[in-house]
């Protein structure tokens, strides 16, 4: 997070076994104690309204961890107890960007995985100590963290904040945006960083325009199918936690050149690196991830993009002119070299265009199967005068108000007959079938249960006769592979045992109590994501 000023002379002394330590306290005009005081404000929203899955006790772990290291350091160095100011924003900035999967939600004073934090926390303000170039550290102590923590401990393990955390009817999370883009204006612009924040974001936003345009998509835990297109660019450009990313995170003054040349390439080759990362990413975890890894890569190669710019504060660290000098060639070349100048700034804007499309390739990779044709070739027809009432939650209505009523029965009767396409799935002994209606883990195991069928001879197939059906959401945590509604169910079950002939030779009839997961995960027919015991 954006880092501290230089230190101003003790005021007071802290006495300690009768010898009298010099102390250092915050002033407040200290740049940090803003962006400290902006932080604090999204820390109370989160956990007032916007549903951050983050305890009190993970955030405290993380910021004190991250203080008593800092006082001690400088401690032994100065012999003076300091204010750590800086490093209680890297404990905050781990805090509010780092989340631990099995973190009970709605639970503020819950202790779970605190250590985590606290390490996370430590080891992120260490690296400050131990990675340095010139006498200052080369990467933000935070971003370095929680890129490695990422990286190292996986998906099922930890996970990043949501880019998306609430609609703007909810008025939190119209405070928090005033509060990220008030503050973070006010204090970028006191820094002289407002400059470098700007090329970044218009950087990121054209980058991922690209992205989107050549119809990128990627799952999130807030959306039931995937988010594509203009959605994708929309969600990303304006995320919240991007604006804390440009105006707190890659705005540190330690960590960025000093001159206002250096500062606008600063942001723009950080963006350039983030939507290059961001591009292959197919969910919500590996874009986090990837834009976090932009700012590493380029703190890593600063030296170098010291070397290439003018010195800071000088006669010639404008922007103006030196973007005039780079696309226009030697000032005397002449006209060709000017022309041939900026022929290979087009080339090179052309050129990036075009990287960025084929660096999202593996992402599109993978058609959608043709669910007409399943639809229509194959038997499965359901009569909804058979379902029970079903009872849709407030959560889900909250969601999406359409998922109520015809709309909730449309859910059912999708569900009924994808169950009985599994079914024929299953007696054909063709898997080509279950893409159309199935996904992630269910796919998987009914691809399993095909291939055990076609070994044994036997397939069992399951006929369902609901007696109640309750809605509700399923917010998965780990891998961000997508929201998904829970279908409560309660009934009977008949299960037909089949040989490798066709023939019947068994019969079961059983009741059962499941959760049936789904969500529209490559599109707009809501597809079977998991069959789970009741409450799953």
């Amino acid at each position: 997070m954006t880092a501290a000023p230089a230190a101003r002379p003790p005021s007071r002394t802290l006495t300690i076994g009768g010898t009298a330590y010099p102390l250092f306290l915050p002033s407040i005009r200290d740049p940090r104690l803003h962006v400290a005081s902006v932080l604090v404000t999204i820390q109370i929203l989160g956990q007032i309204g916007l549903h951050f899955r983050l305890s009190v006790p993970q955030i405290l772990a993380s910021i004190l961890t991250c203080a008593i290291i800092e006082v001690a350091l400088t401690f032994r160095s100065s012999k003076a107890f300091v204010w750590p100011a800086s490093a209680m924003l890297t404990g905050n900035g781990v805090a509010l960007i780092l989340r631990v999967v099995g973190t009970p939600p709605d639970d503020p004073w819950n202790t779970y995985a605190w250590w985590v934090f606290a390490i996370v926390g430590g080891l992120s303000l260490l690296s400050k100590y131990v990675i340095k170039y010139r006498g200052t550290h080369v990467f933000n102590p935070s971003n370095i963290g929680l890129v490695v923590t990422f990286v190292l401990l996986g998906s099922s393990l930890v996970e990043p904040l949501d880019f998306w955390w609430a609609p703007l009817s909810d008025p939190l999370m119209v405070i928090a945006y005033v509060v990220i883009i008030g503050g973070g204006l006010l204090i970028t612009r006191r820094l002289r960083l407002l400059a470098l924040a700007a090329a970044f974001w218009l950087t990121l936003t054209a980058g991922v325009g690209v992205l989107a345009a050549s119809d990128h998509c990627m799952t999130a835990n807030w959306a039931f199918a995937p988010v594509c297109g203009f959605d994708f660019w929309r969600v990303i450009v304006t995320s919240p936690e991007v604006m804390i990313f440009l105006f707190f995170m890659i705005t540190d003054p330690k960590t960025t050149p000093g001159g206002q040349v250096g500062r606008i390439l600063f942001g723009f080759f950080v963006a350039v690196a983030s939507v290059l990362l961001m591009a292959p990413q197919t969910n919500e975890f590996g874009t986090k991830v990837g834009l976090l890894a932009g700012l590493v890569l380029i703190c890593a190669t600063r030296p170098i993009l010291d070397r290439l710019v003018p010195e800071p504060k000088s006669a010639a660290d404008h922007f103006g002119p030196f973007a005039t000098r780079v696309a226009m060639g030697k000032p005397g070349a002449g006209v060709l070299r000017g022309i041939a100048g900026i022929a290979v700034l087009v080339i090179a804007v052309f050129g990036l265009g075009v990287g960025i499309v084929a660096a999202g390739t593996p992402a599109r990779e993978g058609a959608s199967p043709d669910v007409g044709e399943v639809l229509n070739d194959i038997p499965h027809q359901v009569d909804p005068a058979t379902f029970p009432a079903i009872t849709v939650g407030k959560d889900v209505t909250d969601w999406d108000n359409t998922i109520t009523g015809d709309g909730a029965r449309d859910i059912v009767q999708t569900l009924a007959e994808n169950l009985e396409l599994e079914n024929q799935a299953l007696l054909r002994r063709d898997p080509s079938i279950l893409p159309a209606i199935d996904h992630g883990d269910r796919l998987n195991e009914m691809r399993d249960r095909i291939a055990a069928a076609t070994a044994d001879g036997k397939a069992t197939i399951s006929h369902y006769d609901f007696d109640d059906i309750s809605m509700r959401i399923r917010r998965p945590s780990g891998l961000q592979t997508g929201l998904s509604l829970g279908l409560d169910a309660t009934g009977t079950v008949t299960e037909q045992i089949y040989d490798a002939t066709g023939a019947l030779v068994g019969t079961t009839t059983k009741p059962f109590d499941l959760t049936f997961a789904m969500r529209r995960a490559t599109g707009s027919r809501w597809l079977n994501v998991a069959v789970l015991p009741a409450g799953g």
